[in-house]
């Protein structure tokens, strides 16, 4: 199956070859991506091929676009445009690429006609569950290690389903849409699930996450069904080809959920009572017929490491550490 067509129009060159290559690198768009410089060439380019989304800067629109095939025209502003143009959805040229991409995804996915999610011919997309039942093991670290590693190669996306997963405070920021958001649009049966959340990823080092909810309540009114509902859609209908998933314990239908992962790590310590925690887990795997769990679940026992720097540039420096030379080595022999 044929990706739909993201076609960019710019007049200035520099910039619209570059953000081609900036989304090509992008493995996640489910878009096949084009450049032009004139409006001619994309004239000459839609005869034949219609386009899905068409960013055009705001110089370069101009009536003669209006008669193209086309289905969802955004304009790229440079700030001040003509009021003409004020009838379509704009976005700021002079940001970051991310952020550019993400508001361009919240205009298409905001269009009152819904669209079937279309499943995607595409690699298997493989789901990683990192699960512990004890504290303090590094179980986000080396979630995050692992998603940045695998990031290089291949598209990954991070979900944190921690009650607190503390990343405003990680990243120093604050997101004005998150994990929450998604929930609700899932409630709301909303068909345009995977271009909402493509308005939402933040990246770091290549990979894309989805920041966490704010409120553990969130994570605990959601259902085994939504949960569910959410890992069929990015298996089949998105780009990624590994998910990463930070298990919490807050979250419901817990241990099916396991069951539906290809793989599970589990983060332990030698102590007595993470001993105790551990064999608890277990037993009530065993109890509650889900046998299969246990034998997904790989037991890491991981090293801890020294900052290499700042607590502020800390998720990066994770995959230089003694943890990121241990993940390395788990990839390789797991071959993920």
């Amino acid at each position: 199956m044929r990706r739909n067509i993201f076609a960019l129009c710019d007049l200035e060159v520099a910039y619209a070859y570059n953000f081609m290559e900036y989304l090509n690198q992008k493995k996640n768009i489910p878009f096949e991506v084009h450049a032009f410089t004139s409006v001619e060439q994309l004239e000459i380019y839609t005869r034949d091929h219609p386009v899905e989304i068409l960013l055009i800067s705001d110089k370069a629109m101009c009536e003669q676009v209006k008669d193209m095939n086309i289905q969802k025209l955004i304009i790229l502003s440079e700030g001040v445009h003509d009021p003409r143009l004020d009838q379509y959805p704009s976005v700021y040229k002079y940001q970051s690429s991310d952020a550019v991409i993400r508001e361009v995804m919240a205009c298409y996915g905001a269009e009152t006609t819904e669209r079937p999610a279309s499943v995607l011919l595409k690699k298997e997309t493989k789901i990683v569950a990192v699960y512990s039942p004890i504290g303090r093991c590094l179980k986000t670290s080396f979630a995050l290690t692992m998603g940045q590693l695998l990031a290089k190669e291949r598209a990954t996306l991070y979900l944190n389903l921690e009650e607190y997963a503390g990343f405003e405070d990680l990243f120093h920021t604050t997101y004005e849409r998150n994990l929450s958001d998604i929930l609700y649009y899932i409630r709301q049966e909303n068909t345009n699930l995977i271009h909402k959340l493509n308005s939402m990823v933040q990246t770091v080092n290549n990979l894309d996450y989805l920041p966490p909810v704010l409120s553990p309540e969130d994570i605990r009114s959601t259902t085994y069904d939504e949960w569910t509902l959410l890992l069929d859609t990015l298996r089949h209908c998105s780009n990624y080809e590994t998910i990463i998933i930070d298990m919490g314990d807050g979250v419901d239908g817990l241990y099916n959920l396991l069951e539906q992962c290809d793989a599970v790590y589990m983060p332990v310590k030698n102590d007595v009572m993470s001993t105790a925690k551990i064999r608890q887990f277990e037993n009530l795997l065993r109890m509650w017929d889900c046998v299969p769990v246990l034998e997904k679940i790989q037991k890491l026992k991981l090293p801890y490491h020294g900052m290499l720097g700042g607590q502020e540039r800390y998720v990066e420096q994770l995959m230089w550490s003694e943890l990121g030379d241990f993940v390395r080595e788990q990839i390789r022999k797991d071959h993920l």
